[in-house]
């Protein structure tokens, strides 16, 4: 196969999900709107009146200290927190058109537009091929040849491709730490979603595979929109367009990178960039 294997997988005319999800329409609306979201576990409450616009096609970071809302939010933009019985939230919270609050929307349907790649890298106990091929096989119809193509696709947009691609029937769990979760990211990007949230992503990382995901972050983030968790105030800075600091399960402030972490408004937020606590 050459190395255009992109052309013929946009070009298909298919009636289904494909890849090229990512070329949304340009504009000032966001990708997901929070307003006045409140959320608990029980009776502990996690989420204070919450109001955010993650924008388009940008990269997004969630900082602040251990426990102060950053991945209940953001396991709430894909209903993750449905798994945990105790978790109910309230407010208003948007994908588009869809309401992801309501009991009725389709959750099936939002995990494929919102993926979702957790702290520990967690292939599925298949081969690589399997891995990826998954989540296409049970969105879309493809033939055997397409669906080849597009595990490639995802492997090179996920830069894991040239280290796997003369063992795709090997077990995904013989990988090193860091391909594992290049690969969760090619699974994520495979069945064309228009949102990636990633869950302190680089945490149990290596500094060369903490590197490798940071530069494949910046490859995608003209085609996806990226929401990342992450504890490392440096990755942060490095990564995001835009920041939001969370302290006590509010958003204390939420404005460019560049701003909060030279300029920030709240006295609290200087402190934490600043290595102050935390």
């Amino acid at each position: 196969m050459t190395t255009n294997t992109l052309e013929p997988i946009e070009k298909r005319n298919m009636n289904t999900v494909t890849p090229e999800l990512a070329n949304q329409s340009e504009d000032s609306t966001p990708a997901i709107q929070a307003d006045n979201l409140n959320a608990w576990y029980g009776d502990f409450q996690a989420l204070h009146s919450i109001s955010l616009s993650i924008p388009k096609k940008q990269v997004t970071a969630f900082i602040g200290p251990s426990g102060c809302g950053k991945s209940t939010l953001l396991r709430w933009f894909n209903r993750m927190n449905d798994t945990i019985h105790t978790a109910r939230a309230t407010g208003n919270l948007s994908l588009g058109d869809m309401d992801l609050l309501d009991s009725s929307t389709d959750v099936v349907d939002l995990r494929r537009r919102v993926g979702i790649v957790f702290q520990k890298a967690n292939p599925f106990p298949k081969s690589i091929f399997e891995n990826v091929a998954f989540g296409p096989r049970l969105h879309m119809r493809l033939e055997k040849s397409e669906l080849s193509d597009l595990v490639e696709w995802a492997l090179r947009k996920a830069a894991v491709w040239n280290e796997v691609k003369d063992r795709l029937n090997a077990p995904a769990l013989g990988l090193s730490g860091g391909q594992q979760q290049r690969l969760c990211i090619a699974r994520a990007i495979a069945t064309g979603p228009e949102v990636l949230l990633m869950d302190e992503p680089c945490s149990a990382l290596d500094p060369a595979s903490t590197l490798a995901i940071e530069d494949l972050i910046d490859e995608l983030r003209d085609q996806y929109t990226i929401v990342i968790v992450t504890h490392n105030m440096q990755q942060a800075s490095r990564c995001s367009d835009k920041t939001a600091f969370f302290f006590e399960g509010r958003v204390i402030e939420f404005d460019t990178t560049e701003k909060l972490f030279t300029q920030p408004d709240s006295q609290t937020t200087d402190d934490y960039v600043r290595g102050r606590f935390g």
